[in-house]
């Protein structure tokens, strides 16, 4: 089924570069809407994978937007966004 979920800490095509070339392998096409606050991911996907998901999305950076986050965790995953971003630039380079 279709389903969107909203992340946090997508800020540039970099970062939704990363997002789609990281999610790729597992998930499938994904598709990063930019136009949005919070920015919103839209793939196919059961439900019995949405934890697999949310886990990978928060290792590199980008915790859904309704996941409650302690302060450590708040600024590891927005350490790690920084990572995926420059990591998303440089793939949308090639």
């Amino acid at each position: 089924m279709k389903q969107t979920f909203q992340i946090l800490n997508v800020k540039c095509n970099g970062c939704a570069t990363r997002v789609r070339n990281a999610l790729e392998s597992e998930f499938g096409s994904v598709e990063v809407n930019l136009d949005v606050m919070p920015r919103e991911i839209t793939l196919e996907i059961d439900d019995s994978d949405i934890d697999s998901l949310k886990q990978k999305c928060k290792s590199l950076g980008y915790p859904f937007a309704n996941e409650e986050l302690d302060t450590i965790e708040q600024i590891s995953t927005k350490a790690k966004s920084f990572v995926s971003c420059v990591i998303g630039k440089i793939e949308n380079k090639d």
